[in-house]
């Protein structure tokens, strides 16, 4: 019988590991542990082997990883905590025939096409083509921006840094918001905004306009100020969602997303329930000459805990990943 692959996705703070057998996309024994816990990526891996049994004769001879971090070069260096390695001494180390290291949202793109209908909330209906790129776009600790492609023989994926776009108004009010935060920012992009700072910073940006100090610090202060009635805290999550369909609309014009639109990440998750009274659907079609283009392009939440799992599944045996 064949060994399981060993899989993960790791951030600045966790790490979630998981064993997925060969031919097979679905993670088993998943597995999250505390980066600060371990030395290393190497510690961590091992670790987590040894909890689940996976060693000696079981030990995986493959394994594809996925960081938070630029990966491009052999040394990769973890952006938002101490790990630091070479790739080659990773694999020689955990004696790996295979061993694929991939960008965190390269693992989110590859990981949608896998994600089943029940962990998919629909925002807004439409009618995506089969073969069409898909935008996947995730606000949280950043903003990360990707696609992915049905390539004749394999999901190809699409990394960008779409995230640091720069931020562009379309009303008053945000021409107003941005003078603000030039105050604190040379230059605002659209990952300054669309993330957890982000929301603090739009909060406190509109509470400077209003002439009031602010009373939250925290993107989830503020996020259970707006849920208790604030009127500015409600006011800040319904912008971020604006700015969001905004943001996802241009990106789907740049990339010509036609397969559709996928909500990832920490936060959006979160505001489920500010969706439908929030202006994501409108801004995301109001393109001028471009609108009938968005308008029949569906979006979704992705509501699915592991899919960088589920990605770096993907990637593994992949021949468009490598």
């Amino acid at each position: 019988m064949s060994r399981p692959a060993l899989i993960g996705d790791i951030g600045g703070t966790n790490a979630r590991f998981a064993l997925v057998t060969p031919g097979e996309k679905t993670p088993q024994h998943i597995l999250n542990l505390p980066c600060a816990d371990y030395p290393g990526v190497v510690e961590a891996a091992q670790d987590y082997l040894s909890q689940v049994g996976a060693t000696g004769g079981n030990a995986p001879t493959e394994a594809c990883l996925a960081f938070a971090c630029p990966v491009h070069a052999e040394q990769v260096k973890m952006t938002n905590n101490h790990w630091q390695f070479l790739k080659s001494e990773v694999q020689q180390t955990l004696n790996l025939s295979l061993f694929k290291v991939i960008n965190d949202f390269t693992a989110q793109a590859l990981g949608i096409p896998h994600v089943p209908d029940h962990d998919l909330v629909e925002v807004k209906p439409g009618t995506p083509q089969a073969h069409a790129a898909r935008l996947v776009i995730g606000p949280g600790t950043g903003l990360g921006v990707a696609g992915v492609f049905p390539g004749l023989h394999a999901w190809i994926p699409l990394p960008t840094e779409g995230g640091h776009v720069t931020f562009a108004p379309t009303d008053i009010r945000e021409r107003e918001l941005l003078d603000e935060l030039h105050k604190h920012y040379p230059r605002v992009s659209v990952e300054r905004l669309l993330c957890g700072q982000g929301i603090v910073d739009l909060y406190t940006a509109d509470c400077a306009l209003e002439g009031i100090a602010p009373a939250f610090t925290t993107a989830a202060e503020v996020t259970q100020a707006a849920q208790q009635g604030d009127e500015i805290a409600s006011r800040t999550l319904l912008r971020f969602l604006k700015i969001l369909g905004d943001v996802c609309g241009d990106a789907t014009l740049t990339m010509g997303a036609r397969g559709g639109v996928y909500l990832c990440g920490g936060i959006v998750p979160r505001l489920l329930d500010w969706l439908p009274n929030s202006e994501l659907h409108t801004a995301f079609i109001n393109k001028g000459r471009m609108h009938t283009y968005n308008a029949d392009i569906p979006i979704w939440v992705v509501t699915h805990p592991w899919t960088g799992l589920l990605g770096a599944a993907e990637a593994l045996h992949n021949e468009e990943v490598f």
